[in-house]
Order: C-alpha cells, then sequence, then structure tokens
C-alpha cells in the first residue's frame, strides 16, 4: 500500500505493518532485513552521486530498484514473488567479470579508501554484507529463495570491484593489508 501521508502514529508501539495487513514488532527478523535493505539502498545512492559514466549510473539504479523489490517481497509474507531472478545474478555477475579483468590481481585484502568514490562503494560493500547477514538469519526462520541470497552474495563483490576500478580510474594507488 502507497500512502502519501507521513506521519500515521501506527508505529508508535514499536510495531510496523506489512504488505498484508499484519503487524510485527519493528526488531523482528523481517524488519531488520527490510531495513537494512534501505539502508544499502541508501549506500547505493551515497555512491552513484560521485559518478558520472552514465553507463553505470544506470546499473546502480537498476541494483537500487531490484534493491526495492528485494524488500517489497519480504513485505509481502507467503506470497510469491520473485524481486530477483538469475538473470539479475548473470548481470552482477557478467559485469563484475568485466570490471575485474580490468584491475591488476590481487594479492592481499585491500584497504577500504583512497578516493571518495572508492570509500564509498567500500561503504555500499560491507553494508551488503550486514544484509546479507541479516537475511540469512531470516532464512534460518523460513525459506528464502535462493535467487535472494545469491543475488546479494554476488552484490558486494560487485561494490568492491567497484571500488578497486573507481580507486584506479581516479590514479589512486592502492593500499594493501601489511599484517604486521
Amino acid at each position: 500500500m502507497r500512502t502519501s501521508k507521513i506521519i500515521t502514529k501506527t508505529g508508535d508501539k514499536g510495531e510496523t505493518g506489512l504488505g498484508d495487513g499484519s503487524r510485527i514488532a519493528k526488531d523482528d527478523p523481517r524488519i531488520e532485513c527490510i531495513g537494512t535493505l534501505d539502508e544499502l539502498n541508501s549506500f547505493v545512492g551515497f555512491a552513484k552521486v560521485v559518478i558520472t559514466d552514465a553507463g553505470i549510473i544506470s546499473f546502480l539504479e537498476k541494483i537500487q530498484n531490484n534493491l526495492f523489490n528485494m524488500g517489497g517481497s519480504l513485505a509481502m509474507p507467503g506470497v510469491d514473488m520473485k524481486s530477483v531472478d538469475d538473470a539479475c545474478i548473470t548481470d552482477l555477475e557478467k559485469q563484475v567479470d568485466a570490471w575485474n579483468n580490468e584491475l591488476p590481481p590481487l594479492k592481499e585484502f585491500v584497504l577500504p579508501g583512497g578516493s571518495e568514490a572508492s570509500a564509498r562503494f567500500h561503504l555500499a560493500r560491507t553494508s551488503t554484507r550486514n544484509a546479507e547477514r541479516r537475511l540469512v538469519s531470516l532464512h534460518k526462520i523460513e525459506p528464502l529463495p535462493d535467487e535472494l541470497l545469491q543475488y546479494i552474495n554476488r552484490l558486494s563483490d560487485v561494490f568492491f570491484v567497484l571500488a578497486r576500478k573507481f580507486q584506479r580510474d581516479e590514479g589512486v594507488d592502492e593500499k594493501h593489508w601489511t599484517h604486521d
């Protein structure tokens, strides 16, 4: 249900509504998942605003739409909504491979940061990992579609490779973990 009314006061006692009309606690694992996907979507937007490549912007907007689809499907328990499918996962894999093939091989962990775009994509990457942990926790309680878990797993790879790509494109040397 979409509404233009912002203040509803229906969540003032720690509950929120799902798409089927049911009410659950705001700290329910399902709401944790929806919330972390929303947070991740904001981090993708935070990274996107410093990008000028129209192709990458379009790719990131597809990801943002998929994240909303994933959250929407979680908000509709018992409804078989395909939020992401094998084609979405394949798109991520192809793009990761294409960008990664342009980069030098990794020999050690990369220290996050280096350039603004790189740092923003590292934030998106770590937010993705957080969302993945929440989805796995929910999956232990109730089965989630395999594609949803696969997509979120691939997504952290996307942001890691983008962080490396933009650091290289901006002429900033990668700093690696020295494990002294």
